[in-house]
């Protein structure tokens, strides 16, 4: 199992912002972490990639705990925040040069690295310009670069797509789409027609638990839509 979620709860002074979740991902599965502002996807996410200590419960990737055997964990997995934290000053080979080297990686095996997540993402065009140049669609692909850098098994992609226009939306969806043939993808979003778009499941949480967890296979042979489905569970 690439990634396994057992029991997590977290906790801060008297608020439970994650209460008591598991679930799990497979590796070539795209799963879409549904819930509205606030239901704790991001905290989640935080635990899963070694940013924040659970206060019980087990984080697994690829076999490795979270808690006990941090570096492990951070070899396998890719995490774009939501804040894609990106230096503007760089240009985008540079940064991914300065990335790599972070995870080790050094010589030819950083180049082919580089140049394999450039295609991938879409950005042999725009390899040799400043980050600050770029739009917001471009700097969301080397944010997604950077987190594939070093070759991970499971990629965690904490809102992807905020604040990109329609066809930003449709070039970032289609990059992830392409990405998860191969990799683990756990994405958070608040936008169903995200879920509908690329998931092969979806886990719905609400309020620190979950709520529902169906693959998107399922829903569409129940006859129910996702908006029906979400809103009926986070109303």
């Amino acid at each position: 199992m690439s990634l396994k979620i057992e029991h997590l709860v977290k906790v801060y002074g008297s608020q439970s912002a994650v209460n008591d979740i598991s679930f799990e991902a497979r590796q070539g599965e795209i799963v879409g972490f549904l819930g509205p502002n606030g239901a704790g996807k991001s905290t989640t996410m935080k635990i899963a990639t070694c940013y924040l200590t659970a206060t019980s419960g087990k984080v697994e990737v690829c076999g490795y705990d979270v808690e006990h055997s941090a570096m492990d964990v951070r070899k396998n997995i890719g995490y774009l925040p939501e804040h894609n934290p990106l230096y503007l000053e760089m240009y985008v080979k540079e940064f991914l040069e300065f990335i790599g080297g972070l995870y080790q990686l050094k010589g030819a095996n950083l180049n082919k690295r580089i140049a394999d997540v450039i295609e991938l993402v879409g950005l042999s065009l725009e390899q040799k310009k400043k980050i600050g140049q770029l739009s917001k669609g471009y700097r969301q692909r080397v944010g997604l670069a950077q987190a594939l850098i070093h070759d991970p098994k499971v990629l965690i992609l904490d809102e992807p797509t905020t604040g990109l226009d329609p066809n930003q939306l449709a070039e970032i969806r289609a990059v992830i789409k392409n990405i998860g043939k191969e990799k683990t993808v756990v994405f958070s979003t608040h936008i169903m027609q995200e879920v509908e778009a690329i998931c092969d499941r979806v886990v719905i949480i609400n309020h620190g638990k979950i709520v529902n967890d169906t693959p998107l296979s399922s829903l569409k042979q129940s006859g129910k839509t996702l908006e029906e489905v979400f809103r009926s569970l986070t109303n």
